[in-house]
């Protein structure tokens, strides 16, 4: 047995261990740590006996106070359904314009309906509804069916060329590249876009406008405004769907690409629809 080491300056007795000549006193420990860890030790087995703790084969104890954790969150979200229930009857039985004129109710749809969007929306129109080429941005003022109350509810409802409802919105441009000439649809392509910006050849867009007079203006009208009725789209407003170039515009007149958008209505129920409608309403871009 090795002799006991006593430290000169502190006169404290060595554990032994030593590193680099650097020897470590046998302190004992602070009374106040010792107390409180004796005190955590007995809290913990006080816990393991009053709450579940102990893992078993299909549960696990439940404790003497009987206390579960998912019962507290199912009564939690009971009293929330039930103090939402007056808010959620009155969207079920309103007009979404009178919900609109109803602070209240107006905003528990909006916040609904944000809930609603990040679930079933989110995928094609972006977690901000900013859309992305070929999925309409929600947040601005370019509105293919319209952007009242009524519309959104509308589109939202049935859809865009959804083949499983009657009511669905359906509008369809038809193919041009086997009825007008590869020049004929540059020219048509750099007249559109002159509607909005400089055109790359003020002399292909020149050429074009009679070429737009004779296959794009009973649709999409003299000036290109488009026609919300009918699904028409504005092509005098510089928001495109599928780009904005003279190459992304030949390329829609040549060979149009058509989205399909699903009806939610029976996916989601009545309720759910009109949540949804006051929520992109409320993003700005709604008229």
């Amino acid at each position: 047995m090795s002799e006991q080491h006593i430290d000169e300056i502190s006169g404290v007795s060595t554990t032994g261990h030593e590193w680099d000549g650097i020897k470590e006193l046998d302190n004992p420990m602070p009374r106040w740590w010792l107390w409180t860890f004796y005190a955590t030790i007995i809290w913990a087995l006080g816990y393991a006996i009053a709450y579940p703790a102990w893992p078993l084969v299909s549960s696990a104890t439940t404790g003497l106070l009987g206390y579960s954790s998912r019962q507290e969150l199912s009564s939690a979200m009971e009293q929330a359904a039930a103090g939402q229930a007056e808010l959620r009857a009155a969207i079920a039985e309103k007009p979404l314009p009178e919900i609109l004129a109803d602070e209240t109710l107006r905003r528990f749809a909006a916040s609904a309906g944000a809930a609603a969007f990040k679930v079933n929306c989110v995928q094609c129109h972006g977690s901000g509804a900013e859309g992305s080429p070929g999925f309409p941005n929600l947040n601005d003022d370019d509105w293919l069916w319209g952007g009242d109350i009524e519309s959104i509810h509308q589109t939202i409802a049935h859809g865009i060329r959804f083949a499983g409802d009657e009511e669905t919105r359906f509008s369809e441009m038809p193919p041009f590249g086997d009825m007008l000439t590869a020049p004929e649809i540059r020219q048509a392509a750099a007249f559109v876009a002159s509607l909005t910006g400089k055109p790359s050849d003020p002399a292909l867009a020149a050429a074009g406008k009679q070429v737009y007079a004779d296959n794009c203006a009973s649709c999409h009208g003299e000036t290109g405004l488009g026609e919300q009725s009918l699904g028409v789209p504005n092509l005098a407003d510089a928001i495109w769907l599928y780009g904005p170039s003279e190459e992304d515009i030949a390329s829609q007149i040549r060979r149009p690409k058509h989205g399909v958008m699903p009806g939610w209505q029976e996916r989601l129920g009545d309720q759910a629809v009109k949540q949804l409608a006051v929520y992109v309403y409320s993003l700005g871009g709604g008229e």
